[in-house]
């Protein structure tokens, strides 16, 4: 038998470590070739190792939430044949001195019988605990009030000498039962403390995973100077179309999202800089031709960012449909490592949840967000009348290192246009 040591694997381009996200063995388990051993973490997506050998496991590299560089080692198999480590004691572990073997030496005389140790002496009996005093508090009841109890109860109280107007009943009406004497005697004849008590409880969590890659990310982006412009936007007729849409049956049914998606698309093609990443350490501009839209989205794990890869070769139910499929791998868990990075300029929507206004954060090294928030009906005036439309609104954040107010109020006033004449997304050119 032997060792075999199996190191952290490159799997990705430029990652040069990752997060243990869960073990999925422990030591004294068998493991064979090509079966998942740990779950790992990078740029917010999970990636599960197999092992390249079969064999037992007898050591592991940390702890979930541990960061393992890649090519150290994570972990070590006891496999048939010389392995590839020297020895067979995992690391920090010193291999256990063999026995020397015994010298032979002649038979000894037998010892004399030593003498009957004395008798232990009997040792008094622990005295019964003390009853508790029955004027150790004030009563809980006004003289002359009978507490409400058993005979069995009244019973076990005279036994124990206990004043059952000091006892808490959690019963109906104040009944006072079995558990409600036990927990009195218990306590020393200190009557139950009712109504909310103070909780000192103080309880520490680990920010380890997806918690913090998200932690990182916002801790990266508040030193960045952001601007935030919010806008009206009336959604009557965008909406309007939404539902036309539907109603014929035709594909994936429509949200909001892939109209606010191709307006975006549109209003990106006009002003490129907003399609574009920030590398303040180079002082570099990257200015992307493809859009690749990132979609905030809420999962079980935490705040994930799929992306919907060249959204400007999509028409608007392929749209749908992509962020459809991406938002439901990011929710299961199986969204591949590219699905998740690579977004050129975000979409962040809490749906019903939106409020009325938002400020959203900057999905680094982006220098644009759009943040939709609620679609509700509002009174709004025609210029002769108020009449009900659907209206909403979006709060859109940019670089301001990089973004000049006037062009960010330009690229959400074209939004606007767009969505409020959503004819106009549909036009070439």
């Amino acid at each position: 038998m032997g060792i075999h040591a199996i190191r952290m694997p490159d799997i990705g381009e430029g990652i040069a470590e990752a997060e243990i996200s869960e073990w999925l063995v422990k030591p004294g388990d068998v493991l064979r070739e090509d079966d998942p051993m740990v779950a790992v973490m990078t740029d917010k997506a999970t990636v599960e190792i197999p092992s390249p050998v079969t064999g037992t496991v007898v050591w592991q590299a940390g702890a979930p939430g541990d960061v393992i560089a890649v090519g150290a080692e994570l972990i070590r198999l006891e496999v048939d044949g010389p392995g590839n480590v020297a020895g067979d004691a995992a690391p920090g572990e010193a291999k256990a001195p063999e026995p020397a073997p015994k010298a032979e030496t002649p038979a000894a005389e037998p010892a004399p019988e030593a003498p009957p140790a004395p008798k232990p002496e009997p040792q008094p009996e622990p005295a019964p605990p003390a009853r508790p005093a029955a004027a150790a508090s004030a009563p809980l009841r006004p003289e002359g009030e009978r507490p409400i109890a058993s005979p069995a109860v009244r019973a076990r109280a005279r036994e124990a000498g206990v004043d059952l107007r000091l006892v808490r009943g959690s019963g109906p009406a104040g009944r006072i039962g079995h558990e409600d004497l036990d927990a009195f005697i218990a306590s020393g004849g200190i009557p139950a403390p009712s109504g909310p008590q103070p909780d000192g409880s103080v309880e520490e969590i680990r920010v380890i995973g997806l918690r913090r890659k998200i932690a990182e990310r916002m801790q990266a982006a508040n030193s960045i100077p952001q601007i935030t412009i919010v806008e009206e936007i009336d959604a009557t007729a965008v909406e309007d179309l939404r539902g036309r849409m539907n109603a014929q049956g035709k594909g994936v049914r429509l949200t909001l999202l892939p109209f606010i998606a191709r307006a975006i698309v549109r209003a990106v093609h006009e002003q490129p800089l907003m399609n574009a990443h920030y590398d303040a350490e180079a002082q570099l501009i990257r200015r992307f031709g493809g859009v690749h839209l990132g979609i905030a989205a809420q999962t079980p794990n935490g705040l994930m960012v799929p992306v919907v890869r060249h959204a400007e070769a999509l028409d608007l139910r392929s749209t749908a449909a992509e962020i459809s499929r991406i938002g439901n791998a990011a929710k299961e868990g199986t969204a591949k490592r590219d699905e998740l990075s690579g977004s050129t300029i975000t979409i962040t929507s809490l749906g019903p949840l939106g409020a009325i206004a938002s400020t959203p954060i900057l999905n680094v090294p982006e220098v644009a967000i759009v943040g939709v928030n609620r679609l509700a009906v509002r009174p709004f005036w025609n210029g002769a009348a108020f009449e009900p439309r659907k209206m909403m609104n979006l709060s859109c954040s940019f670089d301001h290192r990089v973004i000049d107010g006037w062009d960010a109020a330009v690229f959400v006033a074209r939004l606007k246009e767009l969505l409020e004449t959503p004819a106009l997304i549909f036009v070439e050119g």
